[in-house]
């Protein structure tokens, strides 16, 4: 799992099946002071994220199916929940 800020929305009219009714969000890691540390990517929005939140990723497929409880679904990475504050 990686933290990470929402950056981006995609918009798609076309979608594999697997695809269809999920919110794709474009990502950027960033470690525990928020700075971002490396490249973007798209991940499967399933905690209702918006731009500018920072995010909890996961980044493996079979976990990120089985959150989405999608067994079948061609996703690697789904935001499974919203940062309020990290706390040491």
């Amino acid at each position: 799992m990686k933290l990470a800020k929402v950056i981006g929305n995609v918009v798609s009219s076309i979608k594999t099946d697997s695809h269809r009714n999920m919110k794709l969000m474009v990502v950027s890691p960033v470690d525990q002071n928020y700075q971002p540390i490396g490249n973007s990517f798209v991940a499967v929005d399933g905690s209702q994220a918006g731009i500018g939140d920072i995010v909890l990723v996961i980044e493996e497929g079979g976990s990120a199916r089985q959150v989405l409880g999608k067994s079948d679904a061609a996703v690697d990475a789904v935001i499974v929940g919203i940062i309020d504050e990290l706390v040491e």
